[in-house]
């Protein structure tokens, strides 16, 4: 059993929740947003934010660490699902309905990744990528995908975005359930133009701007 937080490590764990959510907004607007609009965003002194946080670099680092554990968690639930197909659906469906790649993607080299989110994104990737191999051999998907394709399916479908949240999610599971539908083998008429993605083109955006 848990032991209770005392007041003042409650109310330090409630300014972090607050901050890291405020952070997730102002940065999803703008990456090159100061971090007084983080505090702002957040109602919380400027003062309070640095006693958390080293500064910008030290915020969207753990930003990004706290989006990578929840793809993890993700992406730990859907394998553990007897049928290929449905872990695979389960995976893409679960990290959109988290809208963690968008936020890690648009952050992306805008600072240095330190060791522990290197660390994290390779676990990311292998479990990722061990789900949809999985869902390929058992040819639950077309052939010519590769699992670079998967991050693609995460940015378009992540991109549609309106004002109000609710139909924001109605919208991109509309969409998610249309490329879903696309990765199937059945949906197949002919090869896809061209090669996918890179690992080494998609790890070029992490490279410091």
């Amino acid at each position: 059993m848990s032991t209770p937080l005392s007041g003042r490590k409650a109310q330090a764990a409630r300014n972090d929740e607050a901050i890291l959510a405020a952070a997730r907004a102002v940065f999803m607007r703008s990456p090159d947003a100061p971090i007084s609009a983080v505090a702002q965003e957040a109602g919380v002194g400027i003062s309070a934010l640095y006693r958390r946080f080293a500064g910008k670099e030290d915020l969207l680092a753990t930003l990004c660490a706290d989006g990578l554990r929840r793809f993890i968690a993700v992406a730990e639930r859907a394998a553990a699902q007897p049928d290929p197909w449905a872990a695979f659906a389960t995976f893409v469906g679960g990290v959109i309905e988290e809208d963690t790649h968008s936020l890690t993607v648009h952050l992306a080299g805008t600072f240095t990744p330190t060791p522990e989110l290197n660390d994290l994104a390779q676990q990311a990737s292998d479990l990722g990528d061990a789900i949809f191999l999985r869902a390929r051999s058992a040819g639950a998907v077309r052939d010519d995908l590769v699992t670079e394709d998967v991050a693609m399916i995460f940015e378009q479908v992540t991109a549609v975005r309106v004002d109000d949240p609710g139909r924001t999610r109605v919208l991109r599971a509309r969409y998610l359930a249309l490329l879903l539908d696309a990765a199937r083998p059945g949906a197949r008429t002919g090869a896809l133009p061209g090669p996918g993605p890179t690992g080494a083109e998609l790890g070029a955006r992490w490279v410091p701007r």
